[in-house]
C-alpha cells in the first residue's frame, strides 16, 4: 500500500488520513490522567436495595390502608342494617347492641347505662361515615 507506519504513541486515523487525538472520547497521552472505570455494580446494588425497601414501605402503608377501609366498610354496613328509630347527629357517639334475636340496634344508652349486648360504639364524623370508638374517652 504505500503508508507509512506511524509510532505507537501518534494518533494517526489510517483511513482519513489524519491527526485526530484532540477528537477521542479518551485520553492519548502518557501525561494524561488515568481512566478508571467507576464500580456501576455497587451504585445498582443500592439503588435496587433502596427502591424494595420504598416499594415495600409503600405497600405495607396501601395495605393497611385497605385493611381500615375495609373494617369502615363493614361498621357502616351493619350500622346501616341495624335498626334506629331517629337521625344520627354528626359529632356524636352512637351504641350498637344486639338483641337475643341477634337483630342490631343503635341507641344513645351507654353500654354501662344498660343490659344489652353491646357491639360496638361508634362516631358520626363529618363525612357522614361511621368510625369505630375503642374508648368514649377518645370523642
Amino acid at each position: 500500500m504505500g503508508y507509512e507506519k506511524k509510532p505507537d504513541n501518534v494518533v494517526f486515523d489510517q483511513g482519513s488520513q489524519k491527526y485526530d487525538a484532540a477528537l477521542k472520547p479518551y485520553a492519548t497521552n502518557v501525561g494524561a490522567p488515568v481512566i478508571t472505570a467507576t464500580d456501576s455494580i455497587a451504585w445498582k446494588n443500592r439503588s435496587i436495595n433502596k427502591v424494595n425497601h420504598k416499594v415495600k414501605t409503600k405497600y405495607l402503608e396501601l395495605k393497611a390502608e385497605y385493611e381500615k377501609m375495609i373494617h369502615e366498610f363493614e361498621y357502616n354496613q351493619l350500622i346501616f342494617n341495624a335498626k334506629f328509630s331517629f337521625e344520627p347527629i354528626i359529632g356524636e357517639v352512637y351504641h350498637l347492641y344486639e338483641r337475643n334475636n341477634t337483630e342490631s340496634f343503635l341507641s344513645l344508652i351507654a353500654p354501662n347505662q344498660c343490659n344489652f349486648n353491646i357491639l360496638g360504639s361508634f362516631y358520626l364524623n363529618a363525612d357522614q361515615i361511621w368510625e369505630k370508638v375503642t374508648s368514649l374517652d377518645d370523642k
